[in-house]
């Protein structure tokens, strides 16, 4: 992606903070570790917050598609926990870096917090990161996608309900032809696989991942914050390396555990900061600009871009259902993302 810098003392590049409860967006001007000017910085010159979110909910799955072909090459690479726990350290560390200012300044918000950090570090790089490693050794990326495609609909409902979100029934009927989109991708265009589909271990494992993304999203809304999309994420990374690291010890203790090499540091690498920094990040700028109905109907586009990536890196087939589904999911994501 190209860098178009804007100019942080214009209108639509400066930092402002939004009127409460919501959360403030930034804490100074034209500072390279306020999270709008740095994110701002890596995007095209649009008019507004809203259109530059709006062009994000398209490409955020792109980045999370990386995750699919990190999750298929990892086993026998390197070990679930083990690669969530590189995978977080590292994007937390580049977070803070970047936002480091900032973070010293909210300290004391920041551990009197603590609490909720340490839940969605759980909830976000414990359960959504290790424990989707952990499946897919076991399970299929049809049954993953399959799964999966439920959590926008967990979302929406639970912003409805518990956040007081407005939810129209062009939203609404935009999420039912998104997830025919995805049903028919995930089937591969052949409806009665549905009833043939057999769980295994590795599919609980994605049940409770994809119930607790929900969870995740709703709960970043729900609880307001002082500081930024950047340095709320690196704050959350901490959360999450903190419970992830006896889990990781007891696997590098392991027997089994396969010796640490050059390709299982290249699949940190590459989660962390495509799937890792990149994707997060963005889903939580939308999220606080979009609101979390509206932004969860963009996971449908998740599938579609998975067949894309196993396509072109993987070598994996592409077909028409592919092309067909994609035809539903990306009119279904405009009408769910319009107010």
């Amino acid at each position: 992606m190209l860098a178009v810098a804007m100019n942080p003392h214009s209108q639509t590049g400066a930092c402002f903070h939004q009127h409460k409860p919501a959360i403030a967006t930034c804490v100074s001007d034209a500072r390279l570790d306020c999270p709008d000017n740095w994110g701002m910085s890596l995007l095209p010159d649009f008019s507004s917050r809203e259109r530059r979110a709006l062009w994000l909910l398209w490409t955020t799955p792109a980045l999370w598609s990386v995750n699919y072909i990190v999750a298929r090459i990892a086993p026998g690479v390197v070990e679930p926990h083990m690669l969530a726990l590189g995978r977080w350290a590292l994007a937390g560390l580049v977070l803070s870096v970047i936002a480091r200012s900032e973070l010293w300044r909210e300290r004391r918000s920041t551990w009197q917090a603590a609490g909720q950090y340490l839940a969605l570090g759980t909830l976000g790089m414990v359960i959504c990161g290790a424990w989707v490693y952990q499946g897919a050794q076991t399970t299929s990326a049809m049954n993953i996608a399959l799964i999966y495609a439920a959590s926008p609909v967990l979302i929406a409902l639970g912003a409805v309900l518990w956040l007081g979100e407005r939810f129209s029934w062009r939203q609404g009927l935009g999420v039912v032809i998104a997830m025919l989109g995805v049903f028919h991708v995930v089937v591969k265009g052949q409806w009665l696989a549905l009833a043939q589909v057999e769980w295994v271990a590795g599919d609980g494992w994605i049940v409770v991942a994809m119930v607790s993304w929900a969870g995740f999203a709703l709960l970043q809304k729900k609880w307001s914050s002082p500081l930024g999309s950047t340095a709320r994420l690196a704050a959350i990374c901490m959360g999450g390396v903190v419970v992830l690291l006896p889990f990781s010890l007891w696997e590098l203790w392991q027997p089994s555990t396969p010796v640490w090499s050059t390709q299982a540091t290249l699949l940190v690498v590459a989660a962390a900061l495509i799937p890792g920094v990149g994707a997060y990040w963005s889903y939580g700028f939308c999220q606080k600009v979009l609101g979390a109905s509206r932004v969860a109907a963009s996971l449908y586009l998740g599938p579609l871009y998975g067949g894309l990536s196993a396509w072109l890196v993987l070598g994996e087939s592409l077909g028409w259902h592919h092309v067909l589904g994609a035809c539903l999911i990306l009119p279904g994501i405009y009408l769910a993302s319009r107010k």
